[in-house]
């Protein structure tokens, strides 16, 4: 077969599949009969990417395969063939996938340990059903916590080949520069820290997640009071002195 059929076989492929296609799948498209070798496709895939040089499309390979996708350039008006709303995330939901990322496998623990708050529910939730991450096993610990991973789709979704590709934490200034698709719920000030009308709108939109799935809501850290603590030590204290001076009093001289 001449590689120029070739070639069209596999553009029509791409454009019909409606989802990315790896080198086994398109080798898949040829018969025994008809000679095609994988170099013979990894060749054509190279002019189908060289033909969409200055084009409003290019054909990129992500992680589960090659597919064909309007350049970045042009979001903002092939934004409005949609009527609705471009999804929305909380920047704690971004936070814990982004500690997922760079930190996989991680569990809930790890993540509170990182973000200094507990991580909702809802929000592993929501990121099992996207299937951008999942359990890949079980921390040897007690309680046998979830270790979390990212997924292909998760790469898909990013337009990345492989995690070695995500961007390094040093050239990370915000959870902004990740994917300017993504809109967060709520935003920190300038310090860093949230306002309290920040908090209360994080509060409700917690609230409402975990009521439309039917979720309880992650237990809360208990916060130990010093003074109460302090009490309870010099209780344990006076306690010990007096354990001692009656174990001395009943030895026999």
């Amino acid at each position: 077969m001449k590689q120029e059929k070739i070639v069209r076989i596999i553009e029509a492929a791409l454009l019909a599949a409606g989802s990315s296609l790896n080198n086994d799948r398109i080798l898949a498209l040829f018969g025994e009969d008809e000679g095609v070798k994988p170099a013979d496709i990894k060749q054509a895939l190279e002019t189908l990417q060289q033909e969409t040089q200055g084009r409003g499309v290019e054909l990129v390979e992500v992680a589960s395969g090659y597919r064909y996708q309007a350049r970045q350039d042009y979001a903002e008006w092939i934004a409005r063939l949609w009527e609705e709303r471009p999804a929305r995330y909380s920047r704690a939901l971004l936070e814990t996938l982004s500690l997922i990322a760079y930190r996989q496998p991680a569990t809930r623990s790890d993540i509170e340990q990182v973000r200094g708050v507990s991580v909702s529910s809802s929000i592993v939730k929501t990121l099992l059903e996207r299937e951008w991450v999942r359990v890949v096993g079980h921390r040897d610990v007690p309680g046998k916590p979830a270790l979390y991973a990212t997924t292909k789709q998760f790469l898909d979704y990013f337009g990345l080949k492989s995690l070695d590709e995500l961007p390094s934490l040093a050239e990370i200034q915000d959870l902004d520069n990740l994917n300017p698709e993504l809109q967060f719920e709520q935003d920190e000030d300038d310090s860093g820290a949230k306002t309290d009308a920040q908090n209360e709108l994080a509060e409700t939109s917690e609230k409402q997640e975990l009521e439309e799935s039917g979720e309880q809501p992650a237990a809360e850290v208990t916060k130990i009071d010093p003074e109460s603590s302090n009490e309870s030590q010099e209780l344990s204290e006076e306690q010990q002195d007096l354990e001692q001076e009656i174990a001395l009093r009943s030895v026999k001289p």
